[in-house]
């Protein structure tokens, strides 16, 4: 079995100062990886921040005989992305992982929801990818390598009561992971999506008694091999909770057509709702062509 390092890698953690990101740091920066570790410090509403959180984490790193830079920006504006990846360039040289971690939550139904809280949400996860990927993604692309790992949820992918703004932003994670991992598959840079249950000071009411079998570490594995050199996949999307980790997808069903020449109507929509709804023989695109392809042999016939 052939052992995954990170020996001469440059890694941005956001969001490391404790749960998920941290492990993440740390696990990275013991196979050789130089990490910034990011946090704002911040409470799990986004307010406040302190730095005692990202320093603790370098602390154990070079405490282990690691390397790392701690980083107290914020992700949520394009300044703070801007100077996070300054940090890790000014540091170390160059970037080549980035794990887009860090998060908050707002919780609220959907009528309560403020646009405060919208905003907030909005800010940190979605916008705050953006602002940290895009001038890590010009470093990589400028050297021909590059893993990102985004962190979207369940919550996202799949619903969950109460969390319109988390996953709205989550869910525009992996828009926004799809199309990196088209445009930088030429700079060898490959993007793929994590969608993690572990218990965190995020997620510890939620989960309850059952928190003590979805420890942190146990998602660690799947995100250390997504942002190494020996990942070849990209374009994809991962749950990982408690040790098991499986692939996630949006697939194309065949559908309904009425034929050449037929306009079809609303009744016809209701008429053939079973057919169009069929998930038997789907494909699983991997770019808008992939599907207009699919149309395109329908329309043909």
């Amino acid at each position: 079995m052939a052992e995954i390092t990170f020996d001469g890698r440059v890694a941005i953690v956001t969001g490391a100062g404790g749960g998920l990101g941290r492990t993440y740091a740390l696990e990275l920066a013991r196979r050789g990886a130089k990490v910034v570790v990011n946090d704002l410090g911040g409470s799990v509403d986004g307010t406040g921040g302190e730095h005692a959180a990202a320093q603790k984490v370098v602390d154990e790193i070079k405490a282990a005989g690691g390397e790392a830079v701690p980083s107290y920006d914020s992700v949520s504006t394009p300044e703070g992305g801007e100077s996070i990846v300054k940090t890790a360039v000014d540091s170390f040289g160059k970037v080549d992982v980035v794990i887009n971690n860090a998060g908050i939550l707002r919780d609220k139904s959907f009528a309560k929801l403020t646009w405060e809280d919208l905003d907030a949400v909005l800010d940190v996860h979605l916008k705050g990818a953006f602002y940290v990927s895009q001038p890590a993604f010009k470093v990589m692309k400028e050297n021909g390598y590059g893993r990102f790992v985004f962190t979207a949820s369940n919550a996202g992918v799949f619903g969950n009561f109460g969390q319109t703004n988390y996953g709205a932003a989550k869910m525009g994670l992996v828009g926004l992971s799809n199309i990196i991992a088209i445009e930088g598959e030429k700079a060898g840079i490959k993007s793929n999506v994590i969608c993690p249950v572990a218990a965190t000071r995020m997620t510890m009411e939620l989960l309850g008694d059952f928190a003590s079998q979805l420890e942190p570490e146990l998602v660690t594995p799947l995100v250390t091999f997504l942002a190494s050199e020996a990942c070849d996949v990209t374009h994809e999307i991962f749950s990982a909770a408690g040790g098991r980790y499986a692939r996630v997808f949006v697939g194309l069903a065949p559908g309904w057509y009425g034929g050449k020449g037929h306009v079809p109507t609303a009744e016809d929509v209701l008429d053939n709702l079973a057919q169009i709804e069929k998930q038997d023989g789907y494909i699983v695109p991997t770019s808008v062509g992939d599907e207009l392809g699919a149309l395109v042999s329908v329309l043909a016939g």
